[in-house]
């Protein structure tokens, strides 16, 4: 399982950096397509779909995101904001409800809520690459920094559960190392900003210049949050539906719902906090 794991994180990386680092925005912009419109078959499975019926859903996700992009069309500040409250409050809803509430809900809601918060999440991916690679990377970067430390300080002292009917291995513990994890790691690229430049501000660089320093904390309190509410929301959606990965398409890793859940609230709230910055300025 560990070998599985070590190649296939590999076989991502050497996708998604020179999609990442190439000159042009297009590589990114079609390997994420690629990547959103798989999770998408993968939430219609997990929402009780056929087979047919997942590849459906998979390639309408797809295809909104294609239409968007050939558009043009960038999400305005307002956009950005409404995704960020939705996912507050329609997370704490269903956190609040659990397995047992969501499988009560209107399938045409359960089928429904994929299509929404995977377009948003993937359009807030492309939107950050095109202000900037240190941008959008140091927005991926804050999910992995959070998910890594939030691990390891729960595996060590991990007491009090955070979720037990949803996700029995998250801690508080756990939630307060993802936290200083995270402000760690904006410390440091904050810190290496002032140094070297890169192409662009960071989203840390950009909050401290916008929202002050107690400001950026706040922010990076909320996004931590949000991270581990997006992983909390898609263990609830597969505990409902009895099954430990969204599926097997990443050998030792499960499926792409399971790499990039923490992701789809945070890449919209980023932006969002983006925006709240610029009206504060």
């Amino acid at each position: 399982m560990l070998g599985q794991r070590i190649v296939t994180a590999l076989v991502l990386l050497a996708l998604l950096l020179p999609a990442l680092f190439a000159s042009v925005p297009w590589p990114f912009q079609a390997l994420t397509l690629v990547l959103v419109a798989a999770a998408g078959w993968e939430w219609g499975r997990l929402a009780g779909g056929s087979m047919a019926a997942s590849v459906v859903l998979g390639l309408v996700v797809a295809g909104l995101c294609a239409l968007l992009l050939l558009s043009g069309t960038a999400v305005p500040a307002e956009g950005w904001l409404a995704a960020m409250v939705l996912w507050l409050a329609g997370g704490a809803w269903l956190l609040r409800g659990g397995p047992s509430g969501w499988s009560r809900l209107a399938p045409a809601l359960r089928w429904g809520t994929g299509p929404v918060i995977l377009c948003l999440a993937w359009a807030a991916i492309a939107q950050s690459r095109a202000i900037g690679i240190n941008f959008v990377l140091s927005t991926l970067a804050l999910v992995w920094a959070a998910d890594i430390t939030a691990y390891l300080f729960g595996h060590l002292f991990g007491r009090h559960k955070l979720a037990p009917s949803i996700s029995p291995g998250k801690t508080w513990e756990g939630a307060a190392g993802g936290l200083l994890g995270v402000m760690l790691l904006a410390w440091a690229w904050t810190t290496a900003d002032g140094a070297w430049g890169f192409d662009g501000p960071s989203l840390y660089t950009r909050l401290l210049q916008d929202l002050g320093l107690a400001g950026l904390l706040a922010a990076l309190a909320l996004l931590t949050a949000l991270s581990i509410v997006g992983d909390l929301v898609e263990s609830l959606v597969k505990r409902a539906r009895g099954v430990k990965d969204s599926s097997g398409l990443l050998p030792g890793h499960g499926g792409v719902l399971d790499r990039i859940d923490a992701l789809l609230p945070v890449c919209p709230a980023a932006l969002a906090l983006l925006a709240l910055g610029g009206l504060l300025r």
